[in-house]
């Protein structure tokens, strides 16, 4: 970073891209624990997110970028912002950002690298911010097995994305898409007969 004009532009990116997320987070925290968080809302959302997969799998995109380095500047917030629709419960992530990444002219395998690098800072900032909203429930017992579940977290997470990236590059997102489909219909159907 201290000698890569380019590495410092990625960063740049990233932070640009994480933006959005910091702020919309934030302002919006209280009223996505509150209201968003419902059961419904996750099976649809898992439903209507594998289409969205399946959709993107089956367009004819043509990438213009196979190195997520290399992204434009307004790319990295476009990104961002698309983002923060993974704060509704049940939209994902990674989903939002790949799919998004695609749509901006990103191969799926540097749509996939970037979303996990973006999701760092995203992911840290929001365990940071609910940490403090959540201050006075924590005790020292308590922020030793944060703590430690966070680095397990973080270690387990490097190791699947790792494999994740090989598997979307060669074979798609078509089963990530059917397996969101499969268990957002089974929430509702469980949900319709009253489990």
């Amino acid at each position: 970073m201290f000698t890569d004009a380019a590495a410092r532009r990625f960063i740049l990116g990233v932070l640009i891209a994480f933006l959005p997320a910091a702020i919309i987070g934030a302002l919006a925290h209280d009223f996505i624990k509150s209201v968003l968080f419902n059961v419904w809302i996750v099976c649809f959302t898992l439903i209507v997110g594998g289409a969205v997969l399946l959709w993107i799998d089956q367009l004819d995109l043509k990438p213009r970028y196979n190195d997520a380095e290399r992204f434009t500047l307004p790319m990295y917030l476009g990104i961002g912002f698309a983002q923060c629709l993974a704060m509704i419960p049940g939209v994902s992530r990674s989903g939002a950002t790949i799919v998004s990444a695609m749509l901006f002219g990103a191969d799926r395998r540097s749509a996939a690298e970037f979303s996990f690098w973006l999701a760092m800072p995203t992911m840290f900032g929001a365990f940071v911010y609910d940490l403090y909203k959540s201050r006075g429930q924590l005790s020292l017992d308590n922020g030793i097995v944060i703590a430690v579940g966070f680095a397990v977290s973080f270690i387990v997470a490097w190791i699947v994305v790792k494999t994740f990236l090989g598997y979307v590059q060669r074979h798609g997102l078509s089963l990530f898409a059917w397996w969101r489909v499969i268990v957002g219909t089974l929430g509702l159907i469980a949900l319709g007969l009253g489990y």
